[in-house]
């Protein structure tokens, strides 16, 4: 007979405790940190490298891409293989894929190396939160994982500060070559405190969670496929390599649903889920809104350095406000939806948002940040704080409890996708391309269309809430 594993025993006080959530923090931080902070440096690296619009949307989309396809898969090797050993590996992947990132001499090599950091990506974010969830007692869990979540925010809030100021003061470079010191202090921590666990039940018999490769690799390849095709129409057309990725894309969705479907439970993503209509909504939900999330911060890092004429610090002071509100606000939102349900925060939130982005399309030349720009980002921010905290609760109230897991790692899922997509598409919809973002009038007319468009999808959001969602039921 095996003896069963050990409880988990960690306390926030010991000393292996604080050292293993200093490992989960500091990992979150750093992608956290690449994720806010690319937006602001790509005017600069655009510049430098002589890039198109075609190569800053590809900088962002790579990392994207990477972690919205494998983030599940690599949530399940770390089940199968250990937790702490794939988290390890993530962090050492990123790690190395950042300082490519940092040495890139062209276009071409940064986009590769954004893929590879996208990777190590999808290895390290479920590994940060798993690693707690196995590690600490049940009476502390709910406190080490409050602990992850509050400081991982405060980074991101920081991140955008820290990176203007790298930039500004040394070069875009540095938002890279930052992570290596992170990742070294992760690695020291994590092989100094943090136990290994994985689901012995798993690595006994091979069963429980698969490795469901092919769904993977068919969600990267639709994604990839439409993303392709979204971004090289403007430069090409209707060319045959354009239309071949769009139908590429297409019939790798296809072909992924009937795979899915096939496998049942022991799929990457369970089609049975897609039975709760709720589900259903608020994913797409979730995609409408974080497109919007997704297209207005990459038009407004480039808009305010290229045509307001503002330092990379003071356009990464920009969005602050809006972290800062989610941060504070988030936890009231989801009290707040508690008790009343999730439709009127899903419902005003979006609306309150699309004003904000309506009052930021007067900023120009001279804005003054007091006056024209934060009233706007604010407003935003309010907006998305009424959103965040009641749509992952509803989305895991709306499946099972044995689906938390996987209902939480699809709806991350579909945020990164609603964010990819429409980075892919508004240059396209708004007639950007080119070097286009150089030019102060072509850049203008695009930021203000981009916008419009992102205002609109918030305010489709809020009538998909008010007319589909309601209160999750109890579950059995």
């Amino acid at each position: 007979m095996t003896a069963p594993a050990p409880a988990p025993a960690l306390r926030t006080g010991s000393a292996a405790g604080r050292g293993t959530l200093l490992a989960a923090i500091l990992a979150s931080g750093m992608v956290f940190l690449d994720s806010t902070v690319v937006n602001v440096a790509l005017p600069r690296l655009g510049a430098e490298l002589d890039a198109t619009v075609a190569g800053l949307q590809w900088t962002v989309n790579g990392y994207l891409l990477m972690l919205a396809a494998f983030v599940l898969l690599g949530g399940a090797l770390g089940d199968r293989f250990g937790r702490r050993r794939i988290f390890l590996l993530g962090v050492v992947w990123f790690a190395v894929a950042s300082v490519l990132c940092g040495l890139a001499q062209d276009t071409g090599w940064l986009i590769a190396a954004r893929f590879l950091q996208g990777a190590g990506g999808a290895l390290l974010t479920p590994g940060s939160l798993s690693v707690l969830q196995a590690s600490f007692h049940p009476d502390d869990r709910g406190r080490a994982i409050g602990t992850w979540s509050g400081l991982s925010g405060v980074s991101t809030a920081l991140g955008p500060l820290l990176g203007g100021w790298l930039i500004d003061t040394l070069s875009w470079r540095w938002i890279f070559f930052v992570n290596l010191p992170l990742a070294v202090g992760v690695v020291f921590a994590a092989l100094r405190w943090v136990p290994e666990s994985r689901d012995e039940a798993a690595s006994r018999t091979g069963k429980g969670r698969r490795f469901d490769v092919a769904g993977a690799l068919l969600g990267a390849l639709a994604l990839g496929g439409v993303t392709y095709a979204l971004i090289d129409a403007p430069a090409r057309g209707a060319s045959p390599a354009v239309l071949v990725a769009a139908v590429l894309g297409v019939v790798a969705v296809v072909v992924f649903v009937l795979v899915e479907r096939r496998r049942g439970d022991t799929a990457m993503l369970p089609t049975g889920l897609f039975s709760s209509r709720l589900f259903s909504v608020l994913n797409v939900f979730t995609v409408v809104v974080y497109a919007a999330l997704g297209g207005f911060t990459f038009f407004l890092a480039v808009y305010l350095q290229n045509v307001v004429g503002w330092s990379a610090l003071l356009t990464g002071l920009a969005t602050v406000p809006m972290t800062v509100l989610l941060l504070v606000g988030s936890p009231r939102a989801g009290a707040l939806s508690a008790r009343i349900g999730p439709r009127l925060p899903l419902t005003v939130g979006p609306v309150i948002a699309a004003v904000g982005l309506l009052l930021l399309r007067r900023v120009g030349p001279g804005a003054s940040y007091w006056v024209d720009v934060l009233p706007g980002v604010a407003l935003f921010g309010a907006g998305l704080t009424l959103v965040v905290a009641p749509l992952t609760t509803s989305v895991l109230g709306a499946v099972s409890d044995r689906f938390a897991g996987v209902a939480s790692g699809f709806n991350n899922a579909a945020s990164r996708a609603g964010g990819l997509l429409a980075v892919a598409a508004l240059p396209l919809l708004v007639g950007l391309s080119g070097t286009g973002y150089e030019q102060k009038g072509a850049l203008a007319g695009a930021y203000r269309g981009a916008l419009a468009w992102c205002a609109g999808l918030l305010l489709a959001g809020a009538v998909l809430a008010a007319v589909l969602i309601h209160r999750p039921g109890r579950k059995r």
